[in-house]
């Protein structure tokens, strides 16, 4: 399969993978934004180190699977969210596709990156801004902040914390085996749900915490 060009049944094999996980499917409209962030993704990743995975169908059944997920298992209150060292744009792009009346806002310090981002709003009309700084510097909290594939996650997860509301809930996902570290990183002012499952993995799993109004 030639890697830099979408295939013609992307938008019927992402709604199989989601079958197959036990997701309800998309929307014709929905699906074909998704395309289009497919294709997105195949172009500059032709040109540079966008993601490592690269094969369209990985990209749909590991990329895509599991941030759609993340988006339903959002409590339906959130209304602002953080990408927190987003990347590519997971799973804060599919978040905003799935999730249009959450605010998203995504962090990436990376200029190539962040510039592949404004390109990838653009197109699919999101409702979705950048921030290209670290997102340690933004000076306003939000109702929920996700993490996914990020460097030094410990660090990451602690300087995530500060950047949620009270009430407001962090969203991790990880490993099982990493769940302990990001419970403690995040510090007593959050309370852990049990770990959700993650399609198409034996380990991987949704972290998710509400703060409270103190440490308990």
């Amino acid at each position: 399969m030639n890697q830099d060009r979408i295939p013609a049944d992307a938008g019927s094999s992402l709604n199989h993978f989601l079958s197959m996980a036990g997701l309800q499917p998309l929307d014709i409209n929905t699906v074909a934004k998704f395309d289009a962030y497919l294709a997105l993704i195949l172009r500059w990743n032709s040109r540079m180190n966008l993601t490592a995975v690269r094969d369209p169908d990985e990209i749909l059944s590991r990329h895509f699977i599991e941030s759609i997920a993340c988006a339903r298992h959002l409590p339906p209150r959130v209304r602002s969210l953080l990408d927190f060292g987003t990347g590519a744009g997971f799973p804060g792009i599919p978040i905003a596709l799935c999730r249009p009346e959450i605010a998203v806002t995504l962090a990436e310090s990376q200029s190539k990156k962040a510039a592949f981002l404004q390109e990838a709003v653009r197109v699919l009309g999101l409702n979705a801004s950048i921030f290209a700084k670290r997102a340690e510097l933004l000076a306003y909290q939000f109702d929920c902040v996700t993490l996914r594939a990020v460097d030094r996650m410990e660090q990451a997860v602690a300087a995530a914390s500060n950047l949620v509301r009270v009430e407001g809930c962090l969203a991790v996902l990880t490993t099982r085996v990493q769940v302990p570290l990001v419970d403690k990183s995040a510090g007593s002012a959050f309370r852990w749900a049990e770990p959700y499952p993650l399609p198409g993995s034996e380990h991987r799993v949704l972290s998710l915490a509400f703060k409270a109004d103190s440490p308990s």
